[in-house]
């Protein structure tokens, strides 16, 4: 599975945050889909239903009720369904994964000049196959990204116009997540 190749045939990548647009996901036209809030308790059940639409799936381990983002609830959530991959936002979880073949997107948050300049820092050291930058509305950033790294960009957060979609594809973005379900398909 090459990430760059999916992100090029499906660039809005729809992120489900409950189970009320679980169905719409399933629906979609994106083979892509970001579980960015889950249960330990409903994450089996979400990531089957999401595959069984033979949808590729990530889960944000980070954010999953009851688990442990730690080495261990990526062993639990990889044995126990049938993700394609994670999102983290913690570096020694993207080694892990990586050590481990567990295809893997780090997310960051750039919220000034030092956190931009730790971002690639890690972004290089880390070697995800791809990053998600939030929020996802500064076009200039997602460009020095862009210019910066040699892996797929994906941004999200604060995504909820079809002008933030392609002011952050003309930046360079790879893919946009937004769980505004009225982008989905656009």
């Amino acid at each position: 599975m090459d990430i760059k190749e999916i992100l090029e045939r499906n660039p809005i990548i729809p992120a489900v945050k409950n189970e009320n647009y679980l169905q719409e996901a399933m629906e979609c036209g994106s083979e892509i889909v970001f579980v960015i809030m889950s249960n330990l308790i409903n994450i089996q059940d979400i990531v089957e239903k999401l595959k069984s639409a033979e949808k590729i799936v990530f889960v944000h381990v980070d954010m999953i009720e009851g688990l442990s983002s730690s080495n261990y609830g990526v062993d639990y959530l990889m044995a126990h369904t049938k993700a394609d991959g994670i999102i983290t936002t913690k570096h020694n979880i993207v080694a892990f994964a990586k050590k481990n073949n567990i295809k893997v997107i780090q997310r960051f948050f750039i919220l000034d000049s030092f956190s931009f300049k730790n971002t690639i820092t890690h972004i290089r050291e880390n070697k995800p196959d791809a990053v998600e930058i939030l929020p996802g509305v500064m076009p200039k950033i997602i460009k020095r990204t862009c210019n910066l790294v040699n892996i797929p960009v994906i941004t999200g957060g604060l995504i909820d116009e079809k002008e933030d979609i392609i002011n952050a594809l003309n930046s360079g973005a790879e893919g946009i997540s937004t769980t505004d379900i009225t982008l989905w398909d656009f």
